[in-house]
């Protein structure tokens, strides 16, 4: 096996032909387990504010973020295909001709693809027939938070869906030929190794292109940083954290895309790990671990 894992990147360019870099949109969306709809305060460990790149404008104008998130990322990377990523909160929360209206400005000769960042209960039928109609476009994937397979846990950080849901969100997208790539967290509060392979070995099994892996982060002005303050919550070491990241990848299939390795919080909202600022440190000591117990993913991967 020549490969390690199967990163975002080698995906990219072997559908493109070049490197791709996303331009992250923020198209003005509320999250339903924050307005109210499925319920209030979030989910304990989010602050939605902290996905906003440092030198966002402000505005909802999807042309306006495109015309300047491209400049900004072709003159630092030299890049000339980009991905038009709708992240910040449930990018399916909205009426469908809103959301019709607001991804066909991302249409543009240089956006070779669009990524659409929602929850698995936020995906109803008529949003994966809009789905389905944009992918005749572009490229598309969505990405849906599932963060756990354990029910409970997802009740402790306040989710507001469950895992069942989830899976029937990945089917039903799959079924329209839609791409979907799963989140999920390692090291959530009352979760250990087991409970972590144990929601890999779910996903595992699901219709999925793709998987972000994060660490748990403590962010400032959270419910989850009142915990860990309080001695509730705890974080995990990077080598904990590597060593469980192996451990999935090697269940895996090895088809599957790895979109990352970890989270990414900037320096001034993370309270814990504070090797968590550093993904580059992350993805190095993982690549590390693979290369000395001598496997890759998918060394482990049983098809169901």
């Amino acid at each position: 096996m020549n490969r390690l894992y199967y990163p975002l990147s080698e995906y990219l360019k072997g559908l493109f032909g070049c490197k791709v870099f996303k331009v992250t949109i923020n198209a003005g969306f509320t999250c339903p387990n924050r307005d109210g709809t499925k319920g209030r305060g979030g989910c304990i460990y989010c602050e939605s504010s902290m996905l906003v790149p440092k030198d966002h404008d402000g505005g909802i104008d999807v042309k306006s973020q495109l015309d300047t998130g491209i400049e900004r990322v072709r003159k630092r990377h030299k890049a000339e295909k980009f991905i038009a990523y709708f992240q910040i909160n449930t990018n399916t929360h909205a009426p469908v001709e809103y959301l019709r209206k607001v991804y066909s400005e991302s249409l543009r000769p240089e956006v070779v693809g669009v990524a659409v960042s929602t929850r698995p209960d936020c995906v109803n039928d008529d949003i994966i027939w809009l789905f389905s109609e944009l992918k005749e476009k572009t490229r598309l994937w969505v990405e849906l938070g599932l963060q756990t397979a354990n029910d409970r846990t997802l009740e402790v950080i306040n989710r507001g869906h469950t895992a069942k849901e989830f899976e029937d969100a990945v089917v039903r997208l799959a079924s329209s030929g839609i791409e979907v790539c799963a989140h999920v967290i390692v090291g959530l509060p009352g979760e250990g190794k087991a409970e972590v392979l144990n929601t890999i070995d779910f996903v595992s099994k699901l219709p999925l292109r793709g998987i972000k892996f994060h660490q748990l982060q403590v962010i400032k002005g959270t419910r989850l940083e009142e915990m860990y303050l309080n001695g509730e919550a705890k974080v995990l070491s990077l080598d904990e954290y590597a060593s469980i990241v192996v451990e999935c990848l090697e269940i895996l299939p090895p088809d599957l895309v790895i979109h990352r390795l970890s989270g990414d919080t900037p320096k001034s909202f993370l309270v814990a790990p504070k090797w968590g600022a550093n993904k580059f440190m992350i993805a190095e000591r993982i690549v590390g671990l693979l290369k000395d117990r001598k496997t890759f993913q998918g060394a482990r991967f049983r098809k169901a």
